[in-house]
């Protein structure tokens, strides 16, 4: 499925790029028959409700190839794409043995800098991120004690949600490290970015 222009328009990166995205799409087309990769009523719009909606965490990546850890990474939303348009180092963390398979395919059709970890978050030693991301995985109360191994003071977490942003943040009274930024989403209006900052 080729790029729509709208959204080629907002990307504004490299024709390279833009065909890594453009392999990475047609792959999960290809393979969403076998493993339920998204939503089947999502795919038609797969480049703004999954493409978009992932890229749109990209200006918060410094540059400089930090560590980005990507948990929970189903289909690879936002760390596959993350990986095509950053310098970020990624580690993808996915417990789904099928849907590892399906990443490390994509990593290896586009070339890309980034690395499968086939188990439970939780169940992993510290990876040293600069910056961790997840997408539709657990509220923040169920999540962050997820991390609890990941989170070193300075790392960077970069969570998409929806409506219940705010109830979450307001939820987490226990976590007096962390500093905390609401960013409107770019493509959901009820939609939010989580950006929180261990101390």
């Amino acid at each position: 499925m080729t790029i729509p222009t709208h959204i080629a328009a907002q990307l504004d990166v490299s024709r390279e790029t833009m065909r890594k995205l453009e392999t990475y799409v047609a792959l999960v087309e290809k393979w969403q028959p076998r493993v339920n990769l998204v939503s089947p009523a999502s795919l038609p719009d797969i480049w703004m409700r999954h493409v978009w909606d992932s890229a749109q965490l990209a200006p918060y990546i410094s540059p400089g190839s930090p560590r980005l850890v990507d948990v929970g990474s189903g289909a690879g939303f936002p760390g596959l794409v993350l990986a095509i348009l950053t310098d970020a180092e990624c580690h993808l963390v996915e417990s789904d043995q099928k849907k590892a398979v399906f990443l490390r395919t994509v990593i290896r059709e586009c070339g890309l800098m980034a690395m499968v970890h086939n188990d439970r978050i939780e169940n992993m030693p510290c990876l040293k991120a600069s910056v961790i991301t997840a997408r539709a995985l657990a509220p923040l109360d169920r999540l962050l004690p997820l991390l609890e191994t990941q989170l070193r003071p300075g790392t960077r977490c970069l969570f998409l949600k929806g409506a219940q942003a705010k109830a979450e943040l307001e939820a987490l009274g226990a976590w007096s490290n962390l500093a905390w930024r609401l960013h409107p989403s770019l493509t959901n209006p009820d939609g939010s970015v989580i950006d929180l900052l261990v101390s």
